[in-house]
């Protein structure tokens, strides 16, 4: 009797252990800690190079190229071949492709989960940087359900009665505050206040994020301008904002209190922004903010977490054109060259010279708006043919990944596809 029983403690005791060795490597190895997405938006296979043309010269990588794998992600949405913002970014965040102007539901208005709602579920920290609007179509997708991505009103307020979502950083506070209070509500509702008194921390400048401890699981809101951020060269503005590798940073350090690991989803809204303007030096400068918050994320996340970097849609057609020197870079690509050729050209935007369709009309009726006549009135940045903003264009996206999961990345790929590989690591 006594050697029965001690070979059924020997038999548990190695079920025990194989039970153990079996969830250790299915569940604690291969569920990464933190999971961070960076969403470029317009970041087209075309950026990539004149960035790293800008940033350092032709032969120096950058954080992006370093990343092990990456994939093409083909892009339309249900109803057009260039989605916009809206539907774009819901392809990412819900897996589910949706008309144009939609975010987070499909046409039937039924919503669909979000990245940041499953993540929530599965027990993770949540939380969502931007350096444009909290409200604007890319960042919404991650958190909001409506039929129209304008509805800055609506969206706002989702965020605010979201208890899916741990911190929130960005730009946009006005959509917060009613006109009373100089914002845009017409509701009256104060929604930063409401978001205090349901226990969240609010702080409105770089110094006050600073401040915030480290020690405890976040409940964080900060909405650090009116409208977007400041773009990374306007000094006085940025000594008040914090930069996009500012709130990655805070971010990181603040998510990673939970035990059950986080969710951390980075918009880098202003390259878009300075798209939708022609403006080409602001355009890969952003781009250039975005790979140095990931550059952050990966130093201060480590090397066992899974981070991926996708861009959203295609902006405006941006090209660096003719034959600058290896080692060029910054100011020497912008304007003019030697021979008198503009470094930069775009395919559509309102520095466009030539008038088509609704364009036409809208030109007509912009005082403003005028077609250059001489060679003197010209832009550096010519523009093929004219839009009050920069047009979506029909490209493939970039996605970068390292760590966990991303070793799924290869050759062409669908962009509903990331969802259904960071779904994976939850």
């Amino acid at each position: 009797m006594k050697w029965r029983n001690q070979l059924l403690a020997l038999f548990c005791l190695i079920a025990f252990a194989a039970g153990g060795v079996f969830y250790f490597q299915h569940w604690v190895i291969q569920k990464p800690f933190g999971i961070i997405l960076f969403v470029g938006e317009g970041l087209a296979p075309g950026r990539l190079a004149a960035t790293r043309i800008y940033s350092a010269g032709a032969d120096t990588p950058l954080a992006l190229d370093l990343m092990p794998h990456m994939a093409l992600l083909t892009n339309y949405s249900n109803d057009f071949a260039a989605p916009d913002q809206a539907a774009a970014a819901t392809a990412i965040a819900t897996g589910v492709k949706v008309n144009n102007r939609l975010i987070g539901c499909d046409s039937e208005g039924k919503s669909l989960p979000t990245l940041i709602e499953l993540a929530h579920q599965a027990g993770r920290a949540t939380g969502l940087v931007t350096n444009a609007n909290i409200t604007d179509p890319t960042a919404a997708a991650f958190y909001a359900h409506t039929g129209d991505q304008n509805d800055k009103s609506t969206i706002a307020r989702q965020i605010a009665e979201s208890s899916r979502i741990d911190l929130v950083l960005g730009g946009g506070g006005d959509d917060f505050l009613p006109e009373s209070k100089g914002g845009h509500r017409r509701d009256e509702r104060d929604l930063l206040l409401e978001i205090r008194r349901n226990g969240f921390d609010l702080v409105r400048s770089k110094a006050e994020l600073e401040a915030i401890p480290g020690w405890r699981r976040p409940k964080l809101f900060g909405t650090f301008s009116h409208a977007e951020l400041a773009y990374a060269d306007h000094i006085e503005a940025r000594s008040e904002q914090p930069s996009l590798a500012d709130m990655v940073r805070r971010a990181v350090e603040l998510l990673q209190v939970n035990r059950s690991g986080y969710f951390l989803v980075v918009d880098a809204g202003l390259m878009r922004k300075a798209a939708e303007k022609n403006n080409g030096e602001h355009t890969l400068a952003e781009t250039v903010e975005l790979d140095r918050a990931l550059a952050v994320a990966q130093r201060y996340a480590g090397g066992k977490s899974a981070i991926f970097v996708c861009g959203d849609v295609g902006i405006g057609g941006l090209s660096l054109n003719g034959y600058p020197f290896r080692k060029d870079r910054g100011i020497a690509v912008l304007g003019l060259n030697s021979a008198g050729d503009p470094w930069f050209s775009w395919a559509t935007g309102p520095n466009g010279g030539r008038y088509y369709g609704a364009a036409k009309l809208a030109a007509s009726q912009d005082p403003q708006a005028t077609v250059p006549t001489s060679p003197l009135e010209q832009p550096q940045e010519p523009v093929a043919f004219y839009a009050p903003s920069a047009l979506n264009t029909v490209d493939d996206m970039l996605v970068f990944g390292s760590g966990p999961g991303a070793e799924a990345l290869h050759g062409s790929m669908e962009n509903t596809t990331l969802f259904k590989i960071i779904c994976g690591n939850f």
